[in-house]
């Protein structure tokens, strides 16, 4: 097949594009090079047999030449920040999906698209499913808590308590039907699932949508670390600096490697059983932000006690994990551990410089905008 891969010089379309073509397929790549991700310009590490085109997915002559001759899109090209710039989110993440499917039903493209997979996340699943151990049994006795507002984090109250009776919630693995999408990069990945999902059913064209949780490995770039525990982390440990970790450092992650992302790619485009479906792609292990970080510490043999001293990042979620029971019964499951991804990832990041200002910029600019806060009254 002739595939396109929107967003692929970036992390998981690049190891996409790098597993396409061993198996034999045809790729092209659109992307505009994104300086917050590629401030040195076109990747050294893109595939030499991959077409590459520069230019932005919100560009419709753009688009339109990109997908000439196309048989396959692999719709990766995405904006993710935890900056206030809220309508980035749309203008990247939903108005390029929008005018994908514009572009291929104007032009009667459709007719030859055998599948369109879409880069989704599990963001889209918001605080998640909850229970109160203390009302359990109740009818209807699960809860799915809205955004923790300043009020309460200002306190340093993290956890979600029952509406009723005030004990602390207990989380549970959030399948495909959690949606409750809470700040602006979950609301446009939803906005982008539904365009895909209402347009390629009524016009006919195979769509699957891969809600990723936070994929891990090499590749991922440090130039944005305004996100991202693995590049926070690793950058901290390697310039020998304490990293901030948010909150209490219990709150619970759902981490997947980058190998495993590429097979469940892969099974999007190959099994027919995929089309018009949505499926969580989780690494199946809770992990507290506290044991992601001592595991990574003896990963790569660096002893830095971190900084737990009441900061909170304003628009995160308390706990979230993913339920990957579904992409289970296409035959897919996560194989690779957490471990792995981190010593990828530190062999990847020791080889290149400038992490140290990145780091210093980013929580510089956070806390200016006040996405970083601390607890103020903490009672």
């Amino acid at each position: 097949m002739h595939i396109l891969i929107t967003g692929g010089a970036g992390f998981i379309g690049s190891h996409t594009a790098d597993a396409l073509i061993e198996k034999g397929h045809t790729v092209r790549i659109l992307d505009n090079l994104q300086k917050t991700i590629h401030p040195e310009g076109r990747p050294e590490h893109l595939h030499p047999k991959a077409e590459f085109i520069f230019g932005d997915v919100r560009v419709k002559d753009q688009l339109y030449r990109a997908l000439q001759g196309i048989d396959a899109v692999f719709h990766f090209a995405a904006y993710q920040d935890y900056l206030p710039d809220f309508s980035t989110f749309f203008h990247v993440n939903t108005v390029s999906t929008a005018l994908l499917y514009e572009i291929l039903v104007e032009t009667s493209l459709h007719r030859g698209i055998q599948r369109v997979v879409v880069a989704s996340s599990q963001a889209v699943m918001g605080e998640g499913k909850y229970t109160c151990p203390a009302c359990d049994g109740l009818p209807n006795h699960y809860i799915y808590p809205e955004i923790r507002l300043e009020e309460q984090l200002s306190r340093g109250r993290w956890e979600h308590r029952c509406p009723v009776c005030r004990s602390i919630l207990k989380w549970l693995p959030s399948d495909e039907s959690v949606i409750h999408p809470c700040n602006q990069y979950a609301i446009s990945k939803y906005s982008q699932e539904q365009i895909a999902m209402q347009l390629g059913k009524r016009y006919r064209i195979p769509t699957a949508v891969l809600r990723y949780s936070i994929v891990q490995g090499p590749r991922q770039s440090f130039h944005n670390a305004y996100s991202g525990a693995m590049r926070i982390f690793a950058l901290s440990l390697l310039m020998n600096r304490p990293p901030i970790i948010f909150e209490d450092g219990r709150q619970v992650r759902d981490f997947v490697n980058i190998r495993d992302v590429v097979r469940a790619n892969l099974m999007a485009l190959e099994q027919d059983r995929a089309a018009y479906q949505v499926f969580n792609v989780g690494g199946g292990v809770a992990w507290s932000v506290l044991d992601f970080f001592h595991t990574m510490q003896q990963v790569v043999g660096r002893d830095i006690d971190p900084i737990l001293s009441g900061y909170y990042r304003y628009g995160d979620t308390r706990h979230i994990f993913s339920d990957t029971g579904k992409i289970q019964g296409l035959g897919w499951k996560a194989t690779h551990d957490v471990r792995t991804s981190i010593q990828d990832y530190w062999e990847y990041i020791r080889a290149r410089p400038g992490g140290k200002d990145v780091l210093e910029r980013t929580e510089a600019q956070m806390k200016k905008l006040e996405v970083i806060r601390r607890v103020k009254d903490p009672r």
